[in-house]
Protein backbone atom coordinates (compact mmCIF):
# COMPACT_ATOMS: atom_id res chain seq x y z
CA UNK A 1 0.00 0.00 0.00
CA UNK A 2 2.88 2.27 1.05
CA UNK A 3 4.91 2.05 -1.83
CA UNK A 4 1.67 3.21 -4.21
CA UNK A 5 1.33 6.10 -2.13
CA UNK A 6 5.22 6.66 -1.83
CA UNK A 7 7.27 5.67 -5.01
CA UNK A 8 10.96 6.57 -3.15
CA UNK A 9 12.23 2.97 -1.99
CA UNK A 10 15.03 5.36 -0.03
CA UNK A 11 11.84 7.36 1.16
CA UNK A 12 10.00 4.41 2.90
CA UNK A 13 13.33 2.84 3.87
CA UNK A 14 13.86 6.23 5.61
CA UNK A 15 10.57 6.88 7.24
CA UNK A 16 10.45 2.97 8.33
CA UNK A 17 13.75 3.42 9.87
CA UNK A 18 13.12 6.80 12.11
CA UNK A 19 9.36 6.82 12.02
CA UNK A 20 8.71 3.45 13.14
CA UNK A 21 10.80 3.68 16.62
CA UNK A 22 11.42 7.19 17.72
CA UNK A 23 14.74 6.54 19.52
CA UNK A 24 16.39 5.44 16.28
CA UNK A 25 19.17 7.36 15.46
CA UNK A 26 21.60 6.87 12.06
CA UNK A 27 24.13 8.45 9.84
CA UNK A 28 24.47 8.79 6.24
CA UNK A 29 27.22 5.64 6.09
CA UNK A 30 25.43 3.49 8.42
CA UNK A 31 22.16 4.08 6.02
CA UNK A 32 24.31 3.16 2.91
CA UNK A 33 25.21 -0.08 4.38
CA UNK A 34 21.85 -0.97 6.18
CA UNK A 35 20.17 -0.42 3.44
CA UNK A 36 22.09 -1.68 0.17
CA UNK A 37 22.00 2.10 -1.45
CA UNK A 38 24.29 4.81 -2.59
CA UNK A 39 25.38 7.65 -0.15
CA UNK A 40 23.66 9.80 -2.54
CA UNK A 41 20.32 8.89 -3.30
CA UNK A 42 20.41 8.68 0.83
CA UNK A 43 21.34 12.24 0.97
CA UNK A 44 18.89 13.30 -0.95
CA UNK A 45 16.13 11.97 0.79
CA UNK A 46 17.90 12.79 4.42
CA UNK A 47 18.04 16.28 3.08
CA UNK A 48 14.10 16.65 2.26
CA UNK A 49 13.25 15.44 5.57
CA UNK A 50 15.55 17.58 7.62
CA UNK A 51 14.30 21.12 5.69
CA UNK A 52 10.80 19.61 6.10
CA UNK A 53 11.51 19.89 9.81
CA UNK A 54 10.42 15.44 9.48
CA UNK A 55 14.01 14.98 10.83
CA UNK A 56 16.54 16.41 13.76
CA UNK A 57 19.94 16.47 13.42
CA UNK A 58 22.89 16.75 15.34
CA UNK A 59 27.31 16.25 15.01
CA UNK A 60 28.68 13.58 16.89
CA UNK A 61 32.74 13.47 16.06
CA UNK A 62 32.56 13.45 12.06
CA UNK A 63 28.93 12.03 11.58
CA UNK A 64 25.82 13.84 11.08
CA UNK A 65 22.91 11.89 13.12
CA UNK A 66 19.65 11.99 11.78
CA UNK A 67 16.43 11.24 14.36
CA UNK A 68 12.45 11.78 14.05
CA UNK A 69 11.12 15.12 15.00
CA UNK A 70 9.17 13.82 17.03
CA UNK A 71 7.62 17.37 17.99
CA UNK A 72 6.53 17.77 14.67
CA UNK A 73 2.61 17.93 13.67
CA UNK A 74 2.81 14.90 11.56
CA UNK A 75 4.95 12.80 13.31
CA UNK A 76 2.02 10.75 15.09
CA UNK A 77 -0.09 10.32 11.91
CA UNK A 78 2.76 9.06 9.84
CA UNK A 79 4.01 6.67 12.84
CA UNK A 80 0.50 5.26 12.12
CA UNK A 81 0.46 5.40 9.00
CA UNK A 82 3.40 3.00 9.43
CA UNK A 83 2.03 0.80 11.77
CA UNK A 84 -1.13 0.23 9.38
CA UNK A 85 1.54 -0.35 6.41
CA UNK A 86 2.97 -3.12 8.36
CA UNK A 87 -0.29 -4.60 9.72
CA UNK A 88 1.00 -3.87 13.42
CA UNK A 89 -2.44 -2.88 14.38
CA UNK A 90 -4.53 -5.94 13.20
CA UNK A 91 -1.89 -8.15 14.84
CA UNK A 92 -2.73 -5.93 18.52
CA UNK A 93 -6.26 -6.12 17.57
CA UNK A 94 -6.21 -9.99 16.89
CA UNK A 95 -3.90 -11.30 19.21
CA UNK A 96 -4.29 -9.58 22.57
CA UNK A 97 -8.07 -9.41 23.06
CA UNK A 98 -8.59 -12.89 24.58
CA UNK A 99 -5.78 -13.85 24.86
CA UNK A 100 -5.54 -14.02 28.63
CA UNK A 101 -3.47 -11.52 31.31
CA UNK A 102 -1.47 -9.41 28.87
CA UNK A 103 0.42 -6.33 30.54
CA UNK A 104 2.43 -4.75 27.22
CA UNK A 105 3.28 -6.16 23.59
CA UNK A 106 6.84 -4.92 21.93
CA UNK A 107 8.07 -5.23 19.00
CA UNK A 108 11.90 -6.33 18.88
CA UNK A 109 14.16 -7.44 16.39
CA UNK A 110 14.75 -5.70 12.52
CA UNK A 111 11.56 -4.11 12.93
CA UNK A 112 11.57 -2.46 16.30
CA UNK A 113 15.21 -0.73 14.62
CA UNK A 114 13.11 0.30 11.44
CA UNK A 115 14.20 -2.23 8.75
CA UNK A 116 11.58 -3.89 7.09
CA UNK A 117 12.05 -8.09 7.40
CA UNK A 118 9.29 -10.76 6.07
CA UNK A 119 9.79 -11.50 10.27
CA UNK A 120 7.83 -9.47 12.80
CA UNK A 121 9.44 -10.36 16.37
CA UNK A 122 6.79 -9.72 19.27
CA UNK A 123 7.38 -10.22 22.93
CA UNK A 124 4.34 -10.61 25.26
CA UNK A 125 4.52 -9.21 28.85
CA UNK A 126 2.22 -11.21 30.76
CA UNK A 127 1.80 -13.76 33.92
CA UNK A 128 -1.17 -16.30 32.29
CA UNK A 129 -1.08 -16.28 28.33
CA UNK A 130 -3.43 -19.39 26.90
CA UNK A 131 -0.21 -19.90 24.65
CA UNK A 132 -2.70 -22.67 22.52
CA UNK A 133 -5.09 -19.42 21.70
CA UNK A 134 -1.74 -17.35 20.92
CA UNK A 135 -0.26 -19.79 18.61
CA UNK A 136 -3.97 -19.74 16.55
CA UNK A 137 -4.43 -16.11 16.57
CA UNK A 138 -0.51 -15.46 15.46
CA UNK A 139 -1.78 -17.66 12.58
CA UNK A 140 -4.40 -15.98 11.51
CA UNK A 141 -2.89 -12.64 11.85
CA UNK A 142 0.39 -14.40 9.49
CA UNK A 143 -2.57 -14.78 7.08
CA UNK A 144 -4.06 -11.11 7.66
CA UNK A 145 -0.32 -9.33 7.06
CA UNK A 146 1.15 -11.75 4.77
CA UNK A 147 3.98 -12.00 7.10
CA UNK A 148 5.78 -14.29 9.54
CA UNK A 149 5.65 -13.61 13.24
CA UNK A 150 7.79 -15.08 15.96
CA UNK A 151 6.86 -14.60 19.51
CA UNK A 152 8.42 -15.01 22.90
CA UNK A 153 6.05 -14.91 26.31
CA UNK A 154 7.89 -13.04 29.33
CA UNK A 155 6.54 -12.54 32.69
CA UNK A 156 6.91 -9.24 34.23
CA UNK A 157 10.10 -9.89 35.76
CA UNK A 158 11.69 -11.61 32.87
CA UNK A 159 10.86 -8.45 30.85
CA UNK A 160 12.63 -6.29 33.25
CA UNK A 161 15.65 -7.99 33.08
CA UNK A 162 15.55 -8.30 29.04
CA UNK A 163 15.05 -4.41 29.12
CA UNK A 164 17.48 -3.79 31.43
CA UNK A 165 19.97 -5.44 28.74
CA UNK A 166 18.93 -4.02 25.58
CA UNK A 167 18.99 -0.44 24.30
CA UNK A 168 16.14 1.45 23.47
CA UNK A 169 16.15 1.17 19.93
CA UNK A 170 16.08 -2.71 20.35
CA UNK A 171 12.82 -2.38 21.32
CA UNK A 172 9.47 -0.55 20.72
CA UNK A 173 5.84 -0.61 23.03
CA UNK A 174 3.05 -1.21 20.45
CA UNK A 175 0.47 -1.45 23.35
CA UNK A 176 0.02 -1.63 26.94
CA UNK A 177 -3.13 -2.61 29.22
CA UNK A 178 -4.85 0.85 29.76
Amino acid sequence: MLDTLITSKTRIKLLLKFFLNSSSESYLRNLEDEFGESTNSIRLELNKFEQAGLLNSRILGNKKMFRANTQHPLFPEIHNLLFKHLGFDQIIEKVVKNLGDIDKVFLVGKFAKGIDTEIIDLIFMGEEVNKNYLIELIEKAEKLIKRKIRYLVFTTSEMQKYLKQKPTTDFLLLWKRE
